[in-house]
């Protein structure tokens, strides 16, 4: 069973800096994917980021690209999201998420594909 925990959210004013953390059991292959998900209230949840557990092939959603970035360390079962260039929109709550079934397939931000999710952390940017 993969249990996910994340870390490393909160508040904070735009244009600033956040990394969350996700930690799992470690029971990841380097092919599997993972993600970052977000929700606001009253939106859909959109899929942010996704890497391979052995922390090659990032890809990014339009909205963040050039903002966020994902890695992964194999070695410490944690996978990292830095947000930087924080703007009001990004306020939601942040999930990471894992795929176990499948290994080196496209890592697309499809959150059917995942089916483990961590519990959730809070972002809140302020203008």
């Amino acid at each position: 069973q993969v249990q996910l925990v994340e870390s490393g959210g909160g508040s904070i004013q735009a244009g600033g800096s956040l990394t969350l953390a996700c930690v799992d059991s470690g029971l990841m292959h380097s092919g599997n994917c993972m993600g970052w998900f977000r929700q606001a209230p009253g939106k859909e949840r959109e899929g942010v980021a996704g890497i391979y557990a052995g922390g090659m092939s990032p890809r990014y959603a339009d909205s963040v690209k050039g903002r966020f970035t994902i890695s992964r360390d194999f070695a410490k079962n944690t996978m990292y999201l830095q947000m930087s260039s924080l703007i009001p929109e990004d306020t939601a709550t942040y999930y990471c998420a894992a795929d176990v079934r499948w290994k080196w397939s496209p890592c697309r931000l499809e959150g059917e594909r995942f089916g483990f999710w961590g519990q959730g952390t809070q972002v809140t940017v302020s203008s």
